[in-house]
C-alpha cells in the first residue's frame, strides 16, 4: 500500500528525502545545547564549591559556551525553518500527484470497473482522503526521523551523564510507546468507518445538486435536508469517537511526562544531597528528559495522523491497484474495415463479488455494414447492454461480438471506439461552449464541419438562434438548453467522429416525432455506409429501419422487417398496437 502511494513522490523526491536530513540536524542541535548548558552551568558551580569568586578566565569560558549555544539555537533554528519549507513543498506536491495519478488511472476504468466504485466514493478519495494522506506525509518526513533521532540521542547523553537515573527515561518511554499502539489500534476501526461515512454524504450532497429542480418542483427540500441531516450525523458520530479516544492520548502523555519530572527531580536531589550528582547534571538530565518524552509525543502524534488517515491510504491504493477489466490486446489491430457486426452466441453477466446472472443469453445475430437497424424491447430487456459490448464497454462473458469482421478484443481501444460512435442513453454535455462540446467529436473540427454535424442532428436551428449560437456557453451538464436539445447536440457530436458504427440509445425519445423522422432521414442521406443502430421506445423511430431486434428478458424474440414483426412476433405486434393503432380494431385486423 505505501509503496503504491510513494509512486506518486517522484519529482519531488529530493525534498522529501532532504527534508529528514535537515531534521535530524535540527535534532542534533538541540541535543547539544543541554550538554553545552551543563558545562557553562559546571564553570559556575566549580567556583562555588572552590568557594572563590568567578576570574577572568571563567567569564571567557562562560562566554564561550554561551556563543556556542546561541550558535547551536540559530542552526536549530534555521534547520527547523528549511525542514518546515521542504516538508510542505514534498507534501503538497506529493497530493497534487496523487490527485492527477488516482484521476488518469480512474480515466482508465472499463464501466465494470466504475459499477464498482460509487461516484461519491470516487469524489472523496479525490479530496478528503487525499488530504488526509498529505498531512500525515509531511508529519512522517517532519517528524518520524527527528523524533526517534532525539530519543536515542537524548537518552545516550542522559546515560553519559548519569547512568543509575537515565532508565527512568526508558520506562517512561516504554510505558508511553505502548499506550499509544493501544489508543492508535482502538481509533483506528472508528476511523475507517467515517470514511464510509463520508463516501454517503458526498453522495447524498451529489445527488441533491444534480436533481434540485426535481427536489424543488415536489417541494420536498424538508426531506432532502433531513436525509443529509442523517449522513452528517453519521459522520460525526464515527468522528467523536475516533475522536475521543484519540484525546485521551495527550492526557495520558502529560501525566506520564509529569510523574517522570517528579521522579527525576526526587531521585536526583536526593544524588545532590549525597554529592553523587552535580546541579549542572540535574539540569541537564531535566533537559533531556523533557526532550525523550517530546520525541515519544511527537511519534505519538505521528502515529495518530497515520492512524487516521491509514484508512484513507487503503482506499487510495485501492484505486491506483485497480487494473482495468478492459485493456488493449498485446498486438492489437488498428484498422476497422467496415461497419458489419456479429453476435456468435453472446452471453453476459454484470459480475460483482464474482456473482451475478446472465443479463444477455446466447444471443446470435449479424449485422451488415451500411444497414439501419432497430432495437426494441420492454424495459429490462438489455438494450442498453446489448450495444455495450459493441465497443467494448463491457467484455462478454462467453462467445464474441465481431465488428468489421475482427473480434472487437483483437482490437486497439481508442481506434475501435473512433470508429464505433455511441449516443448513450443518458445524453452528458460539459461545461462550455457548444463548439467545444462538439469537438469532443472531433478535436479539430471545422466551423463547417460542426454546422454540418448539427445539420444532420437537425440541432442548427436552434444553435442559430443561441446568443453568440456555437460560441453559446451551455453551463454545467448543459443545463441552458433543453433535453431535446441536448440530445440532439450529442447526436452531432457522434456524427463528428465520422464512425463505421453508429449507436443511438434511445437519443431521441425527447425530441418530437417530426423531429426524429428528419433526424433519421438526414442519417439515411449522408451517412448511407455507416451502420446504424437505433434503440427506441417509440415504434415511429424504429420501423423505417431495414431489420428490428426484438429483446426480451436478454434474448431475442424476434429479427426481421416491421411488416414481418406485426405479423409474427407477439410482443412487437403488442407495442404497435399500444402505440399506433391504440390497441383498436384496425390493430387487430393488422
Amino acid at each position: 500500500m505505501v509503496k503504491t502511494l510513494l509512486r506518486s513522490v517522484r519529482q519531488y523526491k529530493s525534498r522529501a528525502i532532504l527534508t529528514p536530513v535537515v531534521m535530524i540536524v535540527e535534532a542534533a542541535m538541540e541535543i547539544l545545547i543541554p550538554y553545552v548548558m551543563t558545562l557553562l552551568i559546571g564553570v559556575v558551580a566549580d567556583a562555588d564549591e572552590a568557594g572563590r569568586p568567578l576570574t577572568s578566565a571563567d567569564f571567557r569560558e562562560i562566554v564561550f559556551y554561551g556563543v556556542i549555544m546561541f550558535a547551536l539555537g540559530i542552526l536549530s533554528l534555521a534547520s527547523g525553518a528549511l525542514g518546515g519549507k521542504l516538508a510542505s513543498e514534498a507534501s503538497a506536491g506529493f497530493a497534487a500527484n496523487l490527485r492527477q495519478d488516482a484521476y488518469d488511472k480512474i480515466q482508465t476504468y472499463s464501466f465494470a470497473n466504475i459499477d464498482k466504485f460509487s461516484t461519491s466514493s470516487l469524489i472523496t478519495r479525490l479530496t478528503t482522503d487525499i488530504t488526509s494522506v498529505q498531512m500525515a506525509f509531511q508529519m512522517c518526513i517532519r517528524m518520524l526521523v527527528r523524533a526517534p533521532v532525539m530519543f536515542i540521542f537524548a537518552a545516550i547523553m542522559s546515560f553519559f551523564i548519569a547512568a543509575d537515573i537515565a532508565w527512568i527515561f526508558l520506562v517512561a518511554a516504554a510505558i508511553l510507546f505502548v499506550l499509544v499502539i493501544v489508543l492508535m489500534n482502538s481509533a483506528q476501526p472508528y476511523f475507517r468507518q467515517m470514511f464510509k461515512k463520508y463516501d454517503r454524504l458526498n453522495a447524498v450532497a451529489q445527488e441533491n445538486l444534480i436533481g434540485i429542480r426535481v427536489v424543488k418542483s415536489y417541494v420536498l427540500d424538508g426531506y432532502e435536508i433531513d436525509k443529509y441531516q442523517k449522513a452528517t450525523q453519521e459522520v460525526y458520530d464515527y468522528s467523536v469517537r475516533a475522536e475521543k479516544i484519540m484525546a485521551g492520548m495527550m492526557p495520558v502523555v502529560q501525566v506520564i511526562m509529569y510523574a517522570t519530572m517528579i521522579i527525576l527531580l526526587t531521585v536526583g536531589g536526593i544524588s545532590i544531597v549525597d554529592k553523587t550528582l552535580g546541579i549542572e547534571d540535574l539540569t541537564g538530565l531535566l533537559s533531556y528528559a523533557t526532550q525523550i518524552l517530546s520525541g515519544v509525543m511527537m511519534v505519538a502524534m505521528v502515529l495518530t495522523f497515520i492512524a487516521m488517515s491509514r484508512p484513507a491510504m487503503e482506499r487510495l491504493a485501492e484505486i491506483l491497484s485497480e487494473e482495468s477489466t478492459i485493456k488493449d490486446p498485446e498486438n492489437p489491430v488498428f484498422d476497422v474495415k467496415n461497419g458489419e457486426i456479429v453476435f456468435d452466441h453472446v452471453s453476459f453477466a454484470y459480475r460483482k463479488g464474482g456473482e451475478g446472472e446472465d443479463v444477455i443469453r446466447d444471443v446470435s445475430f449479424k449485422i451488415s455494414s451500411g444497414e439501419t437497424i432497430g432495437i426494441i424491447g420492454q424495459t429490462g430487456s438489455a438494450k442498453s447492454t446489448l450495444v455495450s459490448l459493441i465497443p467494448r464497454l463491457y467484455d462478454v462473458t462467453e462467445g464474441s461480438v465481431k465488428v468489421g469482421g475482427r473480434d472487437v478484443r483483437e482490437y486497439d481501444l481508442t481506434a475501435l471506439r473512433n470508429a464505433v460512435a455511441m449516443v448513450l442513453q443518458k445524453n452528458v454535455l460539459f461545461s462550455g461552449s457548444v463548439a467545444e462540446n462538439l469537438r469532443w467529436g472531433k478535436e479539430d473540427a471545422t466551423q463547417e464541419e460542426l454546422e454540418f454535424a448539427c445539420k444532420q442532428a437537425c440541432a442548427d436551428e436552434f444553435v442559430e438562434q443561441l446568443p453568440g449560437k456555437y460560441e453559446y456557453d451551455l453551463g454545467q451538464g448543459g443545463v441552458n438548453v433543453s433535453g431535446g436539445q441536448k440530445q440532439r447536440l450529442c447526436i452531432a457530436r457522434a456524427l463528428l467522429k465520422s464512425p463505421k458504427v453508429l449507436i443511438l440509445d434511445d437519443s431521441t425519445s425527447a425530441v418530437d416525432t417530426k423531429t426524429d423522422a428528419r433526424i433519421r432521414a438526414a442519417l439515411r442521406e449522408h451517412a448511407p455506409d455507416v451502420t446504424k443502430i437505433i434503440i427506441a421506445q417509440r415504434i415511429n423511430s424504429v420501423q423505417d429501419a431495414d431489420r428490428i431486434l426484438v429483446l426480451d428478458e436478454g434474448r431475442i424474440s424476434a429479427f426481421g422487417t416491421h411488416e414481418e414483426l406485426v405479423k409474427s412476433n407477439e410482443i412487437y405486434r403488442g407495442i404497435y398496437k399500444s402505440q399506433v393503432r391504440g390497441g383498436g380494431k384496425d390493430a387487430d385486423a393488422e
